[in-house]
């Protein structure tokens, strides 16, 4: 197993929800706007995003590299009555077609600095014409922040983190609905606690 692996199963291994159990803010706020469809959530941790999506209707699919983090997501769907389709593995080994989704939630996606990029291109092909990208992740600005409180989170590393650049540059086929760096105050179980700075992107793909 390597150390990126096993970071993210010991964060989960835990009984306590490391990101809580009730979704994201702005992904919940997004997603209720919607008509229910396909979507797929990458790096999708504890599950709290997934099964709030499959308690709105949606047909939930979900990727993670941690196994623990999958155990959690499957027990908090069952909580809730509810099933989603959850995978483990890197991406390019995962049985997802093109055009499959209807929308793409990446929320606090931060996949390592050298392959975040090239993640977005493939996961780009998975979302159909028409789809929606619902994204929140912290902003390069956000080292700022973690500077002065630790507990709100995040990588340490500035090329983990995003830019409007970025976004633009890794979607480049995509009517921008909105695209905005803001500070939020995040309040999610053990390790989103405090004011931050994050990269907030809805995009329809063309």
């Amino acid at each position: 197993m390597n150390n990126w692996t096993k970071r993210w199963d010991d964060r989960y291994s835990s009984e306590e929800f490391a990101y809580g159990e009730e979704p994201n803010n702005y992904l919940k706020e997004q997603l209720e706007k919607l008509s229910p469809g396909t979507v797929l959530f990458p790096a999708e941790g504890e599950g709290r995003n997934a099964v709030f999506a499959a308690k709105l209707g949606w047909k939930v699919s979900a990727f993670d590299i941690s196994e623990e983090g999958k155990n959690k997501a499957i027990k908090l769907a069952e909580t809730n009555n509810v099933s989603i389709d959850y995978q483990v593995g890197e991406l390019e080994t995962l049985n997802f077609q093109p055009g499959q989704f209807d929308a793409l939630a990446l929320i606090y996606a931060h996949f390592p600095a050298a392959i975040k990029s090239e993640i977005h291109k493939q996961l780009d092909q998975l979302l159909r014409e028409d789809g929606i990208i619902i994204f929140e992740a912290f902003s390069k600005k956000h080292l700022e922040y973690l500077a002065i409180n630790e507990k709100v989170g995040g990588p340490k590393d500035i090329e983990s983190l995003f830019s409007i650049e970025e976004i633009k540059s890794d979607f480049p086929n995509y009517e921008i609905i909105k695209l905005e760096e803001k500070e939020i105050e995040l309040n999610e179980g053990l390790f989103h606690n405090g004011t931050g700075s994050v990269i907030r992107f809805i995009g329809r793909k063309k």
